[in-house]
């Protein structure tokens, strides 16, 4: 409201009242202005409550830029550099003067010998979600730190008091290797293979139990009755799929560009989770057959019995350091086929045609009328003997009727429809990687020339025309060295027979597409031979970052404990700005309530004053 009255200049007054909160008065000689003080504090506290409110949600954003920053696609580009370093660090000598590096050690006792190898890895990252950086330790002369003895181990089962005294010597060789200072934290892991095994329980039993007795009195390393034991095949597999996929670094969080696989763990009822994918192995040695792959959907089993076979077959473990976190738990298919290495393979095809040549009278074999061997080069004679029993055999080179008559072999029997009868589990082969090892990589190498990334069908073209090469010219190029250098008379020999057992193992026996376009063939990874002892001291040392990260969290000064809260506890995050926004939000409403107490207060008080001025007016 508004009045004014004009008059001689000395008794005229004016009320101007705007929203009833700012009244002017204006007198004849002078003019003054008249503020609401209550108006102008409640504006103040408006303005200074905005402010408020765009500096916390300016806080909230450059929080979540720095974590996309330290998670998102720049940290993970970081992270493969950080691999790339790594590899580069680790073909470098070792740098045993520095304290903050950790040591492990591993004894493999194998049948034929034992060996042990020697690992460090620096502090862990602080991530709980990544693994430690275990790396092969190297000598000054950058060599691996590896040492091997003969004979194994299970040669001492009727005398299991020297089995100490056999060890030593490794053990000797890796204590002069660790820092002194580092011996007592440095875990010790004597694993024995195929050899004890093969020994009674009670045999294992003795040798185990010296080692365990005798091995503290004479080192100073970390050692418990744990840490000896007789591994299963089953357990060296795993071992072996762990060790080939951390150095591949599949076990790192997935990059944008990275295949990945959704992956069921634990119960049904949980979301899959989506991680980098890793790799099969599939390993053929000279007597046995190895394969390992991870599993990532539940399987459904058709019969009691047929769960009881795949229970047998499947190992899950979590790699992560808390078992509460299951980005780390993989379902793992891996088994041994006895006999089905490439070696073995060829004696049981030769057993098998001497006994049925034996058992059929009609058929006289001699020098005049040597079998036809279809596994065999062309125009090769060679010669199978069994029992004081002599067979010859003449190369046919016919690699179509070499594939038919390795292919009974397999054990495919009984409607299984795999190897030798025993389950396995189903193979995604849209969305799967594998590696072959040994034999796999010498029947496509050393002879063929085709190692690396496997295509069957110029794999089944060079072997065709391998076996349908004359055994003269085969054996002029052996001696011209267009072969690998490891190539050597016995292996241009097998090496037809090994091209079909290969195949038919691969694609009759493992059912693999002949299309299957992801199987690489290889000796080294990165440019080394990846043991599966690695894997081994993986597996347990899992748990040791969970310490590191308990025992940093006891030293972390403020900085660090912002850090740690804010970047790994999501959820403590997200309660405390919740609280703060409640807060606010409850700050807001009081603060309106005050202004509409004071707003009606100013209009009273307005009211006032303007009825006082009316009383004035004539």
């Amino acid at each position: 409201m508004a009045a004014c009255n004009e008059g001689d200049g000395k008794t005229a007054r004016l009320y101007i009242s705007v929203g009833s909160r700012i009244t002017f008065s204006c007198l004849p000689a002078s003019c003054y202005c008249s503020v609401s003080l209550l108006s102008l504090g409640c504006a103040v506290r408006q303005k200074v409550l905005l402010l408020l409110l765009l500096f916390i949600i300016s806080f909230i954003l450059l929080l979540g830029v720095y974590q996309r920053q330290l998670w998102g696609p720049q940290r993970r580009s970081g992270a493969r550099v950080n691999m790339y370093i790594s590899m580069a660090e680790s073909m470098e000598a070792t740098d045993v003067t520095n304290p903050a590096l950790n040591y492990g050690v591993v004894v493999d006792c194998g049948s034929s010998g034992s060996r042990v190898f020697v690992y460090y890895w620096p502090p862990h990252n602080g991530n709980p979600h990544t693994l430690l950086d275990i790396r092969q330790m190297k000598d000054r002369d950058r060599a691996p730190v590896v040492k091997k003895i003969k004979p194994g181990i299970s040669t001492l089962a009727q005398t299991p008091s020297h089995a100490s005294d056999y060890l030593s010597p490794l053990l000797s060789f890796a204590a002069a290797h660790v820092p002194q200072s580092k011996h007592k934290e440095t875990p010790v892991y004597i694993l024995c293979t195929a050899g004890m095994r093969l020994l009674p329980e009670s045999q294992q039993a003795a040798i185990l139990e010296d080692l365990v007795n005798d091995i503290p009195l004479e080192f100073d390393f970390l050692f418990s009755r744990s840490h000896a034991e007789v591994i299963s095949g089953k357990q060296e597999g795993v071992y072996a799929w762990i060790g080939i996929n951390f150095v591949l670094g599949r076990f790192d969080h997935a990059d944008e560009e990275d295949t990945t696989v959704e992956v069921m763990t634990g119960s049904q009822s949980q979301q899959p989770i989506s991680r980098r994918r890793t790799v099969g192995i599939i390993d053929m040695g000279g007597a046995s057959l190895q394969i390992a792959y991870e599993v990532p959907s539940a399987i459904t089993f058709s019969s009691p019995q047929e769960e009881e076979a795949g229970k047998s077959v499947l190992a899950e473990f979590n790699l992560g350091c808390d078992v509460e976190h299951t980005q780390h738990v993989y379902r793992v298919y891996v088994t041994t086929f006895l006999g089905f290495g490439g070696n073995m393979a060829r004696q049981r095809y030769e057993d098998q045609l001497v006994n049925a040549t034996l058992a059929d009278t009609r058929v006289l074999t001699s020098l005049d009328k040597p079998y036809l061997d279809p596994c065999l080069p062309a125009g090769l004679s060679d010669s199978v003997v069994r029992d004081n029993h002599t067979i010859q055999l003449r190369g046919q080179g016919d690699w179509t009727r070499c594939l038919q008559v390795v292919r009974p072999f397999l054990g495919l029997h009984n409607g299984t429809m795999s190897l030798g009868g025993v389950y396995q589990a189903p193979i995604n082969f849209s969305n799967s990687e594998f590696y072959g090892f040994s034999e796999f990589f010498y029947c496509t190498e050393d002879v063929l020339r085709l190692g690396g990334q496997y295509n069957s069908q110029r794999f089944s073209k060079a072997a065709a025309d391998y076996c349908a090469t004359k055994w003269s010219t085969l054996k002029q190029r052996l001696e011209n060295r267009l072969f690998s250098q490891h190539a050597d008379i016995d292996r241009v020999k097998k090496q037809c027979f090994k091209s079909a057992w290969m195949f038919e193992v691969l694609h009759s026996g493992f059912r693999f597409p002949t299309n299957y376009p992801s199987l690489k063939t290889a000796q080294l990874v990165y440019n080394k031979e990846v043991q599966w002892t690695l894997g081994a001291i993986l597996f347990k040392t899992r748990f040791l970052p969970l310490r590191d990260l308990q025992q940093e969290t006891l030293r972390q000064s403020h900085s660090s404990w912002l850090r740690s809260s804010f970047v790994y506890n999501h959820h403590l995050l997200s309660l405390c700005i919740l609280v703060v926004l409640l807060a606010i939000l409850l700050y807001i409403l009081r603060l309106r309530r005050i202004h509409q107490r004071e707003q009606r207060q100013a209009e009273a008080l307005n009211l006032l004053w303007a009825e006082e001025g009316e009383a004035l007016l004539p």
